[in-house]
């Protein structure tokens, strides 16, 4: 069973659709054992940091992800499910992360270009990621953020985007995948980094 966390924080029926539309038997829950009991993970977002984070802590689901990613089950983090997964944020003052992953988020510091980043951009893939299986070097994705994350460590980065300023757009660790991009909006290369994750 792959869960999508139901924090109130995400646009979880179309993430939940295209992991169907992938093969994915798909259980959208906002309880506690559900996410205990997830072979799966995946954790969407949109919205604020700090209120993100409150929302985990409120309805009792922040420690159950982190038992299950640090359990070694399979995880996807989707835009904001990939900022919580560090250790704060600067959004709005300084906020704690779930801590999973060592770095920050910062917010984008240009003058020429539009914050937040709206629309469509191309990704710089870390070769051999399995992630991107079948999605060729330079593919565009769909983006809606203002805030990146900075891993502490390089080894964690599987792709970077540009928009004046080179970024990490995805992530993958052992058991961790994790996008600033929202794949379920990215028409068939966003499906086929799904299908990768249900397949995994």
């Amino acid at each position: 069973m792959l869960t999508v966390v139901d924090y109130g924080m995400g646009n979880l029926h179309s993430v939940a659709k295209a992991l169907e539309k992938v093969g994915g038997e798909v259980c959208v829950s906002r309880e506690a054992a559900d996410v205990v009991r997830a072979e799966k993970l995946v954790l969407p977002g949109v919205g604020a940091f700090a209120d993100a984070k409150a929302e985990l802590e409120r309805r009792g689901l922040a420690e159950p992800v982190v038992r299950h990613i640090r359990s070694g089950k399979k995880f996807l983090g989707i835009c904001l499910g990939l900022q919580l997964l560090f250790e704060k944020s600067t959004e709005d003052g300084e906020h704690a992360g779930l801590g999973i992953v060592g770095g920050e988020v910062v917010r984008f510091e240009t003058s020429e270009l539009k914050v937040p980043h709206i629309g469509w951009n191309t990704l710089a893939m870390t070769p051999g990621v399995p992630l991107f299986a079948g999605v060729p070097d330079g593919t565009s994705v769909y983006f809606v953020h203002s805030f990146y994350v900075t891993p502490t460590d390089d080894a964690v980065v599987a792709a970077r985007t540009d928009y004046g300023q080179t970024f990490t757009s995805a992530i993958a660790t052992d058991n961790v995948w994790a996008t600033q991009f929202h794949p379920e909006k990215s028409q068939r290369a966003g499906l086929r980094m799904l299908e990768n994750f249900v397949d995994w």
